[in-house]
């Protein structure tokens, strides 16, 4: 059994909540991400992604220098570091989530698990996790 701390990215880089979208942005191009947890503290209470910045607010018209606690996803899915990697990828099929926040037991964010992390070090049944997440989704509106 693979375990979520063999795989996934540790030093996950964080925003605050009072964050600018901007800000974000930016972090997102530096780092070459597409996702960033959102903590207050060592508390996990979101993550914001770059479609969370067009879909929710560019194309809303809000202000870039809107905090990205207006945007972030939540409720926030996350997972434990001591998970089975595929217990976490039926988690990231059923909800269809490309990254998954990765906590110890204390809650604390430790890292972070996406879609290439299972693909290059998981052992198996990556097609159909990558399927049910990439299949289309009703509009949450």
């Amino acid at each position: 059994m693979t375990r979520v701390s063999e795989v996934m990215t540790r030093d996950a880089a964080t925003l605050a909540p009072n964050a600018t979208m901007q800000a974000a942005a930016k972090m997102m191009d530096e780092l070459n991400v597409g996702a960033l947890p959102v903590c207050d503290g060592h508390k996990l209470v979101g993550i914001v992604t770059d479609r969370d910045i067009v879909v929710r607010a560019v194309s809303a018209g809000m202000d870039p220098n809107s905090p990205v606690q207006s945007i972030a996803s939540g409720p926030i899915a996350w997972c434990f570091d001591d998970d089975d990697v595929q217990d976490v990828q039926r988690k990231m099929a059923e909800q269809q989530i490309r990254r998954l926040p990765v906590v110890d037991h204390e809650k604390h964010l430790v890292g972070i698990v996406s879609l290439g992390d299972l693909a290059t070090n998981a052992d198996g049944n990556m097609s159909s996790t990558l399927g049910a997440v990439s299949s289309p989704s009703a509009p949450d509106r």
